[in-house]
């Protein structure tokens, strides 16, 4: 009866956003939601399902999915509630199409006697995540960004076992400036690129280049430490930063809550030179922006100013209109820049191409 409720409640607010539009989280009214050609009516969720995958099959931009299914911020945030075996339908019933379960009736008021009862659900059917963890996962453990002087203060690797300077997994190394004794992993790092906003030349933040995982083994003036993974050699004057946690990527797409305008100031792996589907890209924004992990961007690119063909006089110009060709999904946000998945695009992506707020 509870799900009945709300999903009247949700037919409700559609109705009242008028033909075509959805109310948005800040009162107003966002562009109607455009289906597929061929939009399946019923879909069953297998295992190794998205939330991006299964809205594609719906909705021509799929970061639409939390308005086809009516969702306020909180429930945006919280996505853990779709799962391998469930049928979601798509329903036409109100004035606005709506997703919805096979299991919620929407309508019909049923009354019957409830008891306490237990959900038990198997220990390996997962919630279904917005994107494959796959795709970015190295990204969201090994990209760091430190300022010069927490670099300048971090820990040292000073020298290897028998004075070793290319270290690797298994090997013994030593390091001065360890004096927390709970913090028992690292990354070893070297400072990379340092990124620069290309409108204002402020500095961003600077890359430490993440080269594998240390532990230690004893805290002392000189510490001494085990390599215990490396993706690049190791060696002395190598600069260690405490290890964190995976973070996870639990928000729906969604577009920023407010109007972003930036640029993709480079790809995340150096030297990349053709930036397409399923790239990680910088942008120029973070944190202080107001750019959260799970905004959705559109990429755009500024149209050329060209003479125009046939004409002969070199001051005619004309200025071609800007196209929007892209989506690119954020994963991991600092206070100044960020880092972004590339999903659908209809072109190459550039390097100072622009990323907004998808209108």
């Amino acid at each position: 009866m509870g799900k009945a409720i709300i999903y009247m409640v949700l037919s409700a607010i559609a109705v009242f956003a008028g033909p075509g539009l959805v109310a948005a989280q800040d009162g107003k009214a966002t562009p109607p939601i455009a289906l597929t050609e061929n939009p399946p009516s019923r879909y069953v969720v297998v295992k190794g399902d998205t939330l991006w995958d299964i809205s594609a099959r719906f909705l021509r931009d799929p970061w639409r999915w939390p308005d086809i299914w009516g969702l306020n911020r909180d429930e945006i945030k919280n996505p853990h509630w779709i799962y391998p075996g469930d049928v979601i339908v798509l329903d036409f019933s109100g004035r606005t199409p709506r997703l919805r379960f096979e299991s919620d009736s929407g309508w019909t008021l049923v009354q019957q006697r409830l008891s306490p009862q237990i959900r038990t659900s198997s220990l390996d059917s997962a919630a279904i995540p917005t994107i494959s963890p796959n795709l970015v996962k190295s990204f969201i453990a090994n990209t760091l960004i430190a300022d010069e002087k927490q670099l300048a203060a971090a820990p040292k690797i000073v020298s290897g076992q028998d004075g070793r300077i290319i270290l690797g997994p298994g090997d013994v190394a030593f390091a001065s400036g360890v004096t927390n004794a709970r913090t028992q992993r690292y990354y070893a790092v070297r400072q990379g690129r340092t990124f620069i906003d290309p409108d204002t030349d402020e500095v961003l933040g600077n890359e430490a280049v993440y080269l594998g995982d240390v532990r230690v083994k004893e805290v002392a003036d000189i510490s001494t430490l085990k390599i215990s993974r490396a993706d690049r050699e190791i060696n002395p004057g190598d600069r260690l930063l405490t290890a964190t946690n995976l973070d996870e990527i639990p928000y729906m797409p969604r577009p920023p809550s407010r109007k972003i305008t930036g640029k993709i100031i480079a790809a995340a792996n150096e030297g990349v030179t053709e930036i397409g589907p399923l790239t990680v890209v910088v942008l120029n924004r973070g944190r202080r922006d107001g750019v959260e992990i799970g905004n959705v961007l559109s990429v755009s690119r500024t149209g050329d100013t060209i003479q125009p063909a046939g004409s002969t006089d070199p001051g005619e110009r004309v200025k071609l209109p800007d196209e929007n060709y892209g989506i690119v999904f954020v994963f991991k946000v600092y206070e100044r820049l960020s880092y972004a998945l590339v999903m659908n695009t209809t072109r190459s992506v550039k390097v100072f191409d622009t990323v907004l707020t998808p209108s």
